[in-house]
């Protein structure tokens, strides 16, 4: 019979043991031999990544965000006086691309209309010259209206409006800069903020000091709801801790005392300019990019003046212009060359090809071997981890990391001793940066304070950094591989991993979506530790994943499974999350026919370059709230899937 689940996928589900039996005969016997046709996707997909590598080693995918990445832009751009016209055409197109039918726009591919996302969209447009009475315009009026109109925008989305008038200052919740002279062991300081909401929180305090008001061409009253816009009421007792505290910043910001308010954005200013990096960003990443600039300039920095400059120069490099125009949130070359390594020797490529050798080589010398803000928590430690993105000095992170070693650890490199050091420093670092609890945050220890999560101004995303399953995994994974799974360091990671489990069977995925990703991760790090597959823990998790397989073969969950439980292990097929699972199943030693399935699933959807389609996003910046298609995805993990499971 045929079963309908809660968000609408069709499984066949079999009524006794025998159809059973004779559901899988048959669909054993429609599996594409398991030789000719896997290695010939595999060969394949390998030749095109092979043609993907740039002439300095690396490999770098685009990183596809929503559209509040090209409003922003042009909205700072309006801000600083730069706009031009021709290329605000361009973003302008891709903007309107990627608006749904209701009028709005969404945070994912699929995803239903955000409202904030919808209202700097439409700001956007009407700085492009779109007219408030063209139908597409309209209707994303119309769709901000019946979602409770600007009243109900985020804050980030009320400071932008704020900037140019369009919204009143007093109705963003307070952020003094003083908060920069709070000592670092305090009760709140700015190294409780993870390293992406504490750059933005920096910048910002400046901002929402100076509280510039410019001025649209335009007013937007075709976007107010039918209601007022009121302060969240609390509902609890740290609730209304939280109001009093930010009723006092309030009654403060209206008679700063000024000495201290003066010392205070001096040191945000001097926080700001000594983190920029090399390549002109903070951090590698959008958010605090932008606000960095706005920050800088209300401080009197001129357009001309270097830093100003480099910033501006920078985000250039972080736009894409092949007919329509886009800002990449973020870039991320380091992640995508260990994914490659490990991707080509999993299909069997050399461990000496030239390739490889070319690789390793531009990620050695991507080692970061100064300190950085995570050195706040961890005084002593010794520098060895990598970043995410080509410039990005002051936040490595244990994921890239961590994945770095494990390529390194495919590669053959004439420099024997070089690469050794290079994996021992990297090594030391990871375990320096181990949580309490033994599991591993990203880009900080002992970054859990939650009480920041209840912050009226910290509606954006997450904003602490706790330790994670699949951070933890992949740490996990590399001290095992690379000799060290007895350490106490190692030990101690597996039995977070362990705790971790969801009573399902799963893991909770930070960084991908979502619990296929989670699972993903951790099946292979317990195995690789040691874990037998026959283990309780893993079987639960090749079942839940069984359960979780799509009529196709394939497996997809959507973003939505971050807030709403029923899309936990649901969604449309893709070659990214299918790869995941695979991956999972391998680790855990099935060959089952789940395994064919999805093996069949990624060699039939392979396209004809070698790569697989995958407009869905499979990768998450904040769960709930950011999401990203990282176009390499569906390439690199289907190679790994594809070769674990061929051998």
């Amino acid at each position: 019979m045929l079963l309908i689940d809660a968000v609408g996928y069709t499984y066949g589900v079999a009524q006794d043991s025998e159809t059973v039996g004779v559901v899988e005969t048959r669909l054993a016997e429609s599996l594409p031999h398991a030789g000719a046709s896997v290695s010939g996707a595999l060969a394949h997909a390998c030749e095109h990544l092979r043609s993907l590598q740039d002439r300095r080693g690396w490999w770098k995918g685009e990183l596809e965000t929503n559209v509040t990445m090209d409003a922003e832009d042009l909205l700072l751009r309006e801000f600083l006086g730069i706009r031009g016209a021709a290329a605000t055409e361009r973003s302008a197109a891709w903007i309107r691309s990627q608006q749904r039918e209701d009028g709005s726009w969404s945070n994912f591919f699929g995803g239903p209309g955000d409202l904030s996302t919808t209202i700097e969209a439409y700001v956007a447009l009407r700085l492009a010259g779109d007219a408030i009475d063209a139908p597409h315009m309209s209707t994303a009026a119309a769709f901000v209206r019946d979602a409770g109109g600007i009243e109900r925008a985020r804050v980030f989305t009320h400071i932008w409006l704020a900037m140019f008038s369009a919204w009143p200052w007093e109705q963003v919740p307070a952020l003094p800069p003083e908060l920069m002279l709070a000592p670092v062991r305090g009760p709140l300081s700015i190294y409780d903020f993870a390293c992406w909401a504490r750059q933005t929180v920096v910048a910002l305090t400046i901002v929402l000091a100076e509280r510039p008001c410019g001025a649209l061409p335009f007013t937007l009253d075709e976007l107010h709801g039918k209601l007022r816009w009121r302060a969240p009421r609390p509902t609890s007792a740290l609730g209304w801790g939280l109001w009093l505290a930010g009723h006092a910043l309030r009654l403060y910001e209206r008679r700063p005392v000024g000495f201290v308010r003066r010392a205070a954005l001096a040191r945000s200013e001097r926080w700001i300019v000594e983190r920029q990096e090399a390549d002109g960003s903070w951090g590698g990443i959008q958010p605090p990019w932008v606000y960095s600039l706005i920050a800088l300039h209300l401080r009197g920095y001129a357009l001309d003046h270097p830093v100003m400059r480099a910033g501006l120069d920078g985000l250039e490099r972080f736009t894409i212009d092949d007919g329509v125009r886009r800002l990449e949130a973020c870039q991320s070359p380091v992640w995508d060359t260990a994914l490659a390594i490990v991707a080509l020797s999993d299909a069997g490529v050399a461990d000496d090809d030239p390739a490889l050798v070319a690789a390793a080589d531009w990620l050695l010398d991507e080692q970061v071997l100064v300190g950085g803000d995570w050195a706040v928590r961890r005084e002593g430690l010794e520098p060895g981890g990598w970043a995410f993105e080509f410039a990005n000095d002051y936040y490595p992170d244990v994921d890239d990391t961590a994945e770095v070693v494990l390529a390194l650890l495919r590669v053959a490199h004439p420099d024997r001793e070089r690469m050794e050091r290079a994996i021992e420093l990297a090594i030391q670092w990871v375990e320096g940066m181990q949580d309490t609890s033994g599991g591993w945050g990203a880009f900080d220890a002992a970054n859990t304070k939650r009480i920041l999560r209840k912050l009226p101004f910290c509606d954006f995303g997450e904003v602490i950094d706790p330790p994670s399953a699949d951070v933890t995994a992949h740490a996990v994974e590399m001290l095992a591989t690379a000799g060290r799974g007895e350490r106490t360091s190692a030990r101690r990671g597996l039995e977070w991993l362990r705790t971790a489990q969801e009573a399902d069977g799963s893991w909770f995925g930070r960084w991908g979506i979502n619990h296929v990703y989670g699972t993903g991760a951790a099946l292979p790090a317990l195995v690789a530790a040691g874990a037998e597959p026959d283990e309780p823990a893993l079987r639960e998790a090749v079942r839940w994943l069984e359960d979780h397989q799509n009529p196709d073969g394939g497996w997809g969950e959507d973003a939505r499974s971050y807030r709403d439980p029923k899309w936990i292990g649901r969604g449309a097929s893709t070659a990214s999350q299918t790869a995941w699972a695979l991956l999972a199943l391998d680790a855990a030693g099935e060959r089952s026919l789940a395994v064919r399935r999805g093996v069949r699933y990624l060699v039939e959807s392979q396209r004809d370059d070698g790569s697989w389609d995958e407009p869905y996003y499979t990768g998450t910046g904040f769960p709930g709230d950011f999401y990203i298609n990282y176009h390499l995805y569906r390439l690199l993990f289907p190679i790994m899937a594809l070769a674990r499971c061929a051998r």
